[in-house]
């Protein structure tokens, strides 16, 4: 009962909500003793205050221990299987589905619902579960009262009427979310994270299904599957229901007395309603060429058990997104899995206003961001791959938000880098384009890329949509082989980068002169991403960049008005890469004017007339140095004449030696 393209409404994601108990206070005994999270009552059994009840639930129901449902509970009977997990009248289906996927491998089982806990030895009314969040495990501990009416559970059940697992997890499970009430609506793909621990995505049912599947079956990935376009849970033709998760628990080649079919198994959370076309339980006459034997293997039971068969081709046509939960080394260890999991590097980071939340690339701070560098190293030993490519994902997951009540919309972008770079610098970035994004930013929890690229150095930038946005995140890099990411080895900022290169260049006063502003900025264009346009500079360029920004008449600038220079040069700088559609470090005559007009200069053709004749190459062109000259002396002068213009009306008045200092000196 989950609509998986919608938004849950209400989420909290994190700690425990301290919430006083509801209800009837026949419900709740007395207390006699204390514990951190609730009390126990006179019979020694455990009570959570702690658990936010819904005050809609009360007094409709009736809050109840196992032993008073059943004459012999049971926490666990033969092994936790996806037939233990049947949906109540809670809209948890997406939940469910997870349980269903989780319940192939294990290892994650065990992990999730830690063993040796029972109705018997050592029986206190307490049961304790795990969830992962934000890259660690989270114990939750919760009384095991369910609510019940007229003796009959209301939520999740197990196939079997005296197993209680599926039905405890569910409630640890909503102590953590906020409630049973903040488990109606709400998407697969975070319940099997919170749950594993792995990356997931959300997708489209690919063309080639049976290639997209076998690898993420093999890897151990968890799977689950919607039709999005129809009435909420209503069925189609064939029995599927629309906007409610499924989980695809098998891929198996089938032999027929005509020949192999390749069927997928999929498990509907109901515990019931399955599909009504070719290979169903129900009007699948196509298993009577199936021999006992074939079917034995493929532990098919024909009952309306939620579980069924279908074929590749009417999979496709039934269902439309896939939620997919890749599982790393550090979490998965078995549950069948035949092919090494993913290798994942795990980073915990900030945007930090003004320091490291630079926003998106089409802004000026772009830069500021975080960076990690991603080393590809060892191809995919895939046979069918013509290309020699490696395959990754690189996961974006923001932190707390939820309990903040702050959705910050963020994305990922992936740059190229050369050989030792690992770091792009607001000169490289302006030249370069991604080569692998998100599709801009979306305020998701979390946000993932799958690729697959050539071996080489790969810069990643996590950022939010605007700028100077607080947050954390984990990112999170899912490799095969020996590849690797970490964080670049690089400045915290663009500031540090500056203030290096002024340190080395400026005089014992920590003044710099034109000569030493030469010298500077020599070295900065040359090891940047427009080298080679450094010879076109010269000193009389610098001594005009230097006079036009003194206010003192010294000919020298200090470092704070150095940094105002510096930061109008990197402003031009993504203004000239962007008219120079020829790479060839020159404006064409025809680029000049709509480049000054992106810097906010005004140019009639008079004014162009005296740049042509003034400031360009013989070939009438501009060169990267003298771009800059040219801004730099026109956003000087104008500015200059404002402050003369002091009512406003377009006239200044100079006397003799302020016009000689303007001619002489600027």
């Amino acid at each position: 009962m989950s609509d998986p393209t919608a938004e849950k409404p209400k989420d909290t994601d994190e700690s425990e909500p301290s919430f006083e108990p509801l209800g009837s206070p026949t419900l709740w005994p007395s207390p006699t003793r204390s514990d951190p999270e609730g009390h126990f009552t006179a019979e020694g059994l455990y009570v959570d205050t702690t658990f936010p009840l819904d005050e809609q639930l009360a007094p409709e129901v009736e809050w109840k221990r196992p032993k008073e449902i059943c004459s012999a509970p049971q926490f666990i009977i033969d092994g936790a299987t996806r037939m233990d997990v049947c949906q109540g009248i809670l809209s948890d289906c997406w939940f469910l589905s997870a349980i269903a996927s989780l319940s192939l491998h294990p290892s994650l089982m065990r992990h999730v619902v830690p063993s040796g806990q029972s109705f018997q030895d050592g029986y206190n009314g307490s049961f304790k579960f795990r969830f992962w969040q934000y890259g660690e495990w989270k114990e939750v501990k919760i009384d095991d009262r369910l609510p019940t009416q007229r003796d009959q559970l209301i939520y999740l059940r197990s196939s079997q009427t005296n197993e209680f697992w599926s039905s405890l997890l569910e409630k640890a499970y909503a102590k953590l979310k906020g409630g049973y009430r903040a488990l109606n609506m709400g998407f697969s793909h975070e319940a099997m994270a919170d749950m594993t621990g792995g990356v997931t995505e959300v997708l489209k049912i690919p063309r080639n299904l049976a290639a997209f599947l076998k690898p993420l079956l093999l890897k151990g990935a968890l799977i689950n599957c919607a039709n999005s376009q129809g009435p909420l849970e209503q069925k189609n033709e064939f029995g599927i229901l629309f906007k409610h998760a499924y989980a695809v628990t098998g891929l198996e080649q089938v032999q027929t007395k005509n020949g192999p079919v390749e069927l997928v198994r999929v498990h509907n959370p109901w515990g019931k309603t399955e599909w009504e076309g070719p290979w169903s339980d129900q009007n699948g006459s196509e298993w009577n060429l199936v021999s006992a034997e074939e079917q034995r293997r493929l532990k098919r039971v024909n009952r309306d058990d939620g579980e069924f068969w279908m074929t590749l081709s009417d999979f496709r046509q039934n269902f439309d997104l896939m939620e997919v939960c890749h599982l790393s080394d550090d979490t998965l260890s078995e549950g069948g899995v035949t092919e090494r999991p993913w290798h994942v590097t795990v980073h915990h980071g900030n945007w930090t206003p003004n320091l490291s939340a630079g926003g998106p690339s089409k802004g000026g701070w772009f830069w500021q961001n975080p960076q990690f560098h991603l080393t590809l190293l060892e191809e995919d030993d895939d046979p069918t791959d013509p290309e020699l490519t490696c395959s990754f994902l690189v996961a974006l997951m923001q932190k707390h938000q939820r309990l903040k009540g702050v959705h910050l919309a963020i994305g990922l972008d992936i740059y190229e880098a050369h050989t030792g770079q690992n770091y792009l610098s607001t000169l490289d970035l302006s030249l370069l384009r991604p080569v692998l994004s998100t599709e801009g930013h979306v305020p998701h929890r979390e946000v993932v890329i799958r690729g697959r690229l050539a071996p080489g150095r790969y810069i990643i930038i996590p950022s939010t949509l605007e700028t100077n946005q607080a947050g954390e995140f984990l990112l999170r890099v899912l490799t095969e082989k020996g590849n690797n990411a970490e964080p670049s080895d690089r400045p915290s900022s663009e500031k540090v980068l500056k203030e290096q290169l002024f340190k080395k260049h400026c005089n014992k006063k920590s003044l710099c002169r034109p000569l030493e502003l030469y010298n500077l900025l020599t070295e900065a264009i040359a090891g940047g991403a427009l080298a080679g346009a450094e010879k076109k500079l010269c000193l009389e360029h610098c001594k005009s960049f230097v006079v036009l920004m003194d206010n003192q008449g010294l000919a020298q600038l200090d470092w704070y008005t150095f940094l105002v220079l510096w930061n109008k040069f990197t402003k031009w700088t993504e203004i000239f890469v962007k008219f120079d559609k020829n790479k060839s470090h020159a404006l064409d005559y025809r680029e000049i004017v709509p480049a000054m007009q992106a810097a906010g200069l005004e140019v009639d053709d008079f004014i162009l007339q005296l740049v042509s004749l003034r400031y360009t190459e013989p070939d009438m062109t501009i060169s990267y140095p003298g771009f800059l000259y040219l801004l730099t002396k026109m956003d000087s002068m104008l500015l200059k004449f404002q402050a003369l213009d002091m009512v406003g009306m377009g006239v200044i008045s100079v006397n003799c030696r302020q016009w000689l200092q303007m001619t002489m000196y600027n």
